[in-house]
């Protein structure tokens, strides 16, 4: 079943049809997840990125056609334990979970007894589900009582094309409050865990927030919090704990960079009629091509989120592209794309009118005669 919901208007279909193609007709979309929104966010100015994920492309398969696999995701071992460690936290009607969301974000409320409702929310297709959470959100409100959402569904425009993402649970406050619990099975020694790691589950739970804050800005008494909990084993046991995250910055900069993203039906538009990305119908040369077609922005930091990086990089290193040499150098050169261009500037033959190419120049000289004088000192 699509993972795009059905429009009334002839331009939505066209454009449904037009990525479905992109795609290959026969191959279902692949849904955008708040993992892969994250990366998507921290770098908008990758109109490839954005085009693929619009489309539900498979990166993975794409990147393996073209000859540059990346090794992304959990070993098995991970998500087993992972699963095991959500079960027993959300394990007899997610009253520890609850124990700790009331311990270290609503100590003042009334602690949640066995009563807690964990509703429902089974439905056909992620339209469904996500019509099926925001119902349960609106009645667990109105109820003022605490309630568990057990991976509810939730619904976000991303240029302008839908994405439904599932968080691990979202609790109600009898307040009204709405909180995003985050479930990791990286443990929390001594009461901190990996640095790396939580910023990583911090922006992940960014874009749950900005989700639910669709739904909430509907609902009379909603509030969706900018702290989320992060459950995960406490030091070397199988005992969950918890530590609230303020993603307030997280948000912040996720939205800002989100609403940066080109709509994906320009960019599905700028391309020529009869571009896929399907391997099973495009041989490695034609897939080459279209890729090519679609403007990458790669980083090294790409290396780490998206699984075409490999091959960007390639291109980037064949073409002499500053950016693989990091965003803050790309961002130094301003007008100097190529490493070509870099060192003709540092050598006097750049333009004589453009300050990066005289600084440049400049710090090359400088360069030389402090190695020139250190060399008569070594003398």
């Amino acid at each position: 079943m699509s993972s795009y919901p059905p429009s009334s208007s002839a331009q939505p279909t066209t454009l449904r049809q037009r990525l479905a193609g992109l795609r290959g007709p026969a191959v279902p979309p692949r849904p955008l997840d708040a993992r892969a929104l994250a990366a998507l966010a921290a770098n908008p100015g990758c109109g490839r990125r954005a085009l693929l994920d619009g489309a539900g492309v498979d990166k993975n398969a794409l990147a393996t056609a073209l000859g540059s696999p990346a090794a992304f995701g959990q070993s098995q071992f991970a998500i087993v334990r992972g699963n095991s460690f959500e079960a027993k936290v959300k394990g007899d009607g997610g009253a520890e979970l609850l124990r700790l969301v009331h311990a270290h974000l609503d100590p003042a409320a009334e602690p949640p007894g066995a009563g807690a409702h964990v509703p429902d929310l089974t439905a056909a297709g992620p339209e469904g589900r996500s019509a099926r959470t925001a119902l349960a959100l609106r009645e667990a409100t109105a109820a003022k009582a605490w309630t568990l959402l057990d991976h509810p569904m939730l619904a976000l425009e991303v240029a302008g094309s839908p994405a439904y993402l599932e968080p691990d649970a979202v609790v109600v406050h009898p307040d009204g409050r709405w909180t995003v619990v985050e479930i990791k099975s990286f443990p929390m020694i001594d009461g901190a865990a990996d640095a790396a790691k939580v910023g990583a589950a911090a922006r992940q739970a960014a874009v749950y927030v900005l989700a639910l804050e669709k739904t909430a800005g509907k609902l009379a008494g909603a509030e969706v919090g900018h702290t989320v909990l992060l459950v995960c084993p406490k030091d070397f046991s199988n005992l969950p704990t918890a530590s609230p995250v303020d993603i307030r910055r997280e948000r912040s900069v996720t939205r800002r960079q989100l609403d940066r993203l080109t709509r994906v039906e320009e960019l599905a538009a700028a391309l020529p009629e009869g571009i896929s990305f399907d391997p099973a119908t495009r041989t490695a040369e034609e897939l080459v091509e279209a890729v090519s077609a679609v403007d990458a922005a790669y980083a090294p930091e790409c290396l780490a989120a998206c699984e075409l990086a490999f091959h960007c990089r390639d291109r980037a290193r064949t073409t002499g592209a500053v950016t693989a040499l990091g965003r803050s150098v790309r961002g130094e050169l301003g007008a100097l794309t190529t490493v070509e261009e870099a060192l003709a500037a540092a050598s006097g033959a750049g333009c004589a009118e453009d300050p990066t190419a005289a600084a440049l120049h400049r710090a090359a000289r400088l360069r030389a005669e402090a190695l020139e004088s250190a060399a008569g000192v070594g003398a």
